[in-house]
C-alpha cells in the first residue's frame, strides 16, 4: 500500500480534504502556504482527514506520557515487582515490540490503514484495562508485551497514514504532528506527576484505567478518517521486477534501516545517557535532568516547523543525515566534557549539550521519515514501512544496554568514539541514500510518462 503520487482517486486527500482530483491537487500545490504552526495545524496537509488523526495523536501521546511515566512506578509499588523483574519485563516487552512494525506492515498491503490503527487502539484499551487485574510477573508480562507490540505497529500505521493522505507534503504533517505529540506527551507526564504525588495503589490503578479507557476515544476519532483501500504492486511493473515487493529481499533498504537503528540514538541518549551520566559521572545537581526535558520538549514544539522549512524533499532529507552525525557528535562531545569544572558548569554543559542534541534529534526524524517512504518502491509502501518501523524499535530496545554499559565505562572516550562513529554512519547514510534516489529516478519518471500516455 502506497501514497499515490497524483493524490487522485483517494478520497478527500485533495485540498483541503475535499476530494477535488489531480487538477485541484496541483493548483494547491503552487498556492501561497502559510508557514505559521496555528495556521498550519487549522488546515494540515491532508485536509479533514490529517486534522482528525492529529487530534488521536495528541490523545494517544498523552496516554503514552502517563503510562511511561508511571509504568516503572506502578510495578514497584503496586505490583511490587523487583528491580530485576522490573528490567527483565521491559526488555521481554521491547524485544517482542521489534516484531509490530513488520507485522502491521504485510497487514497494510491487504487491509486499511484505518481498520489496523483501530484494531491496535482497541486491543490496548483491554490490555491496559486489565493491568490492574494482573497480580504476578508473568500476567504484567503478558499485557506489557501486547500494549508495546499495538503501540510500535500503530506508530508504522501512522506514517503509512501520512503518506496516503498528505502526499507530497508528508514532511510538513509529520513536523505538524511532531509537535502536537510532544504537547501531548508533556501534558501525560504532568497528570502522571499528580498521580505520582498522591502515591496510592487506588490512584495508580485508575490512572492506568483511565489511559486505557483514552483508547476508545482514539479509535472513534480514527474511524471517522476515509477509508482508503490498499494499494497492491502492480505485476509486471520496471519496479517490481527490479527490486521485487519484499523489503527482505531489498539490500539497498535494508542498509537503510540498519543504519538508521544508530541514527536515532539522541533519543536515548537524551532519556538514558544523561540522566546516568549526571548522577554517576557528574556533581551536578539532579534537577538538571528535568530541565533536560524541558529543554527537549520545548525545541520540539517551537523550533519543528522552522527546521523542517529547510528539510523538504527526500536529497534534502539525504544530505541532512551527514548533518545529523555532526550535530550527534557535537552533543556527545559536550557530555564528555561535562564531567569537570564544577557543579555548575558541568550543570550548564550538560544543558548545553541537550540543546545540540534536541537540534540534531529535529533534524533525524525528517530525515528517517522522508527517506523511509522515499526510498520504498510507491507499489510496496506498508511492507516496506513496516521494515523501516524496526529501526526505532531496535535502537529503544538495544540502546539503553549500549549507553549504560561500553558508553558510559568508557568514560569521556566513549562518548567521543560513539559521537565519532555515528557520524561517519550519517554520511554512508548520505551517499547511500543519493545513489538510490539517483538510481530510481529514471524508472519513476518512465513510469509517470506511461501513465500519461495511457
Amino acid at each position: 500500500m502506497g501514497w499515490r503520487r497524483s493524490q487522485s482517486g483517494s478520497g478527500g486527500i485533495g485540498a483541503g480534504g475535499t476530494g477535488r482530483r489531480t487538477g485541484a491537487s496541483a493548483a494547491a500545490g503552487t498556492a501561497p502556504k502559510r508557514t505559521g504552526t496555528i495556521a498550519q495545524l487549522r488546515n494540515p496537509p491532508g485536509g479533514h482527514d490529517a486534522r482528525l488523526m492529529l487530534a488521536a495523536l495528541f490523545l494517544d501521546r498523552v496516554g503514552n506520557g502517563v503510562w511511561s511515566s508511571a509504568l516503572v512506578l506502578y510495578l514497584t509499588v503496586v505490583a511490587h515487582l523487583s528491580a530485576g523483574q522490573i528490567g527483565a519485563l521491559l526488555g521481554v516487552a521491547g524485544l517482542v515490540g521489534i516484531a509490530g512494525p513488520p507485522i502491521v506492515g504485510q497487514l497494510a498491503e491487504r487491509h486499511p490503514v484505518r481498520t489496523i490503527l483501530v484494531a491496535c487502539h482497541l486491543i490496548r484499551v483491554l490490555t491496559l484495562c486489565a493491568v490492574p487485574l494482573c497480580h504476578g510477573f508473568v500476567a504484567l508480562l503478558a499485557v506489557t508485551t501486547a500494549t508495546t507490540l499495538c503501540d510500535r505497529g500503530s506508530k508504522t500505521m501512522e506514517i503509512v497514514f501520512a503518506g496516503q493522505a498528505a502526499g507530497d507534503r508528508r514532511t510538513t504533517y509529520r513536523a505538524l504532528s511532531r509537535v502536537v505529540m510532544n504537547a501531548a506527551y508533556a501534558l501525560g507526564a504532568g497528570l502522571s506527576a499528580i498521580a505520582v504525588a498522591l502515591g496510592t495503589t487506588r490512584v495508580y490503578e485508575i490512572v492506568v484505567v483511565l489511559d486505557g479507557l483514552s483508547y476508545l476515544a482514539i479509535a472513534a476519532i480514527v474511524i471517522r478518517t476515509s477509508k482508503r483501500a490498499p494499494v497492491r504492486a502492480t505485476a509486471g511493473t520496471k519496479t517490481a521486477k527490479a527490486r521485487g515487493r519484499n523489503p527482505w529481499r531489498d539490500p539497498g533498504y535494508l542498509l537503510f534501516v540498519v543504519l538508521d537503528v544508530f541514527l536515532n540514538l539522541d533519543d536515548t541518549i537524551l532519556t538514558v545517557g544523561i540522566p546516568l551520566w549526571a548522577v554517576t559521572r557528574t556533581d551536578a545537581p539532579h534537577a538538571v535532568i528535568p530541565a533536560v526535558m524541558v529543554i527537549n520538549t520545548l525545541m520540539c514544539v517551537f523550533l519543528q516547523m522552522p527546521v523542517t522549512a529547510r528539510v523538504a524533499g527526500a536529497r534534502s532529507a539525504a544530505r541532512a543525515a551527514c548533518w545529523y552525525g555532526v550535530g550527534l557528535l557535537a552533543g556527545c562531545a559536550l557530555i564528555a566534557a561535562s564531567g569537570h569544572g564544577g557543579a555548575t558548569v558541568e550543570a550548564v554543559t550538560l544543558l548545553a549539550a541537550a540543546v545540540v542534541l534536541t537540534g540534531a534529534e529535529l533534524v533525524r526524524s525528517l530525515v528517517s521519515w522522508e527517506l523511509a517512504v522515499s526510498l520504498a518502491p510507491a507499489d510496496a509502501q506498508a511492507s516496506y514501512l513496516g521494515v523501516a518501523g524496526m529501526a526505532q524499535a531496535v535502537e529503544r530496545s538495544g540502546g539503553p544496554v549500549v549507553l549504560s554499559t561500553a558508553v558510559l565505562a568508557a568514560g569521556p572516550v566513549g562518548w567521543l568514539g560513539l559521537g565519532t562513529v555515528v557520524t561517519g554512519l550519517g554520511v554512508v547514510q548520505r551517499v547511500a541514500s543519493l545513489r538510490r534516489l539517483d538510481r530510481d529516478q529514471p524508472a519513476a519518471l518512465q513510469s509517470v510518462s506511461s501513465m500519461a500516455i495511457t
